[in-house]
């Protein structure tokens, strides 16, 4: 796979892996180009329910992008507006996966690091991990998608914070300003998340990507329209996971929810 990306699926989780040992997996843009590519390929799979993103045996999340192409990719205006196209787009389309992405986050998670862990669910990351957004470092700005998930996650006092002053950090004070969900044992996000991963799988896959895309829809510009947000209650209540989510409760059973 161009990049150092790979897509391995063993039900009910499929696993984008991020190789790139030598930078510490920091992106070069073929990888930020393959990445839509292997989300599809997840989504589209009848055995993966959710899918973890992680930096496989490097020791590292992402330590940003590759500044040794930033000579070629950001050499004029033309091939800087590709190359931001081609990043924004991978975010998006990770941000917009119809599954649930966890992000296991071990070592750094710096810059771009930062922007593909907001760009999931949820994050878990390990003690002694460590985050930084340091676009101000190389006289960049940090992009309004990435932005916007910054704000959305640790609120405008800490995103300026961590945005002028482009300081590293460690993983206790992403956890105490909502940049990730919950901490781990140093060498056990993937193993956290893979067992956070076993109990989403375990409850209605309808619910949970409805209820994602509703978080999506009030996190966004355009808000949720009420009315849409009432029809889709409507629906999941006539339908017939719920149906079988209460019987099962009243049958004192384990579920056996229907839609995948």
């Amino acid at each position: 796979m161009p990049g150092q990306l790979r897509l391995e699926i063993a039900a009910p989780v499929a696993e984008i892996i991020i190789d790139a040992p030598a930078r510490r997996n920091a992106f070069n843009i073929e990888m930020w180009a393959a990445l839509p590519g292997l989300i599809a390929e997840a989504e589209a799979s009848p055995e993966a329910r959710v899918i973890i993103l992680h930096g496989g045996e490097t020791g590292h999340f992402a330590a940003g992008a590759d500044i040794s192409e930033f000579e070629t990719i950001y050499a004029d205006r033309e091939s800087a507006a590709k190359s931001r196209d081609t990043i924004s787009d991978a975010l998006d389309r990770l941000a917009t996966c119809r599954k649930p992405v966890i992000a296991a986050i071990e070592g750094a998670c710096v810059g771009g690091g930062v922007s593909l862990a907001l760009a999931c669910d949820i994050q878990i990351a390990a003690e002694d991990a460590r985050f930084g957004v340091t676009p101000a470092k190389l006289g960049l700005v940090y992009p309004p998608g990435d932005t916007r998930r910054l704000l959305a996650a640790v609120g405008p006092a800490q995103a300026r914070d961590i945005l002028f002053t482009g300081a590293i950090f460690d993983a206790g004070r992403a956890l105490r300003i909502g940049l990730v969900a919950e901490l781990c044992a140093p060498g056990t996000a993937l193993q956290t998340a893979k067992e956070k991963a076993a109990r989403i799988a375990a409850v209605s896959q309808y619910s949970v990507r409805e209820m994602k895309e509703i978080i999506a829809a009030l996190g966004s510009p355009e808000g949720l329209d009420e009315t849409e947000g009432r029809e889709r209650f409507v629906q999941a209540a006539t339908g017939p996971d719920f149906r079988e989510g209460y019987l099962s409760f009243i049958q004192k059973r384990k579920p056996d929810f229907p839609t995948v």
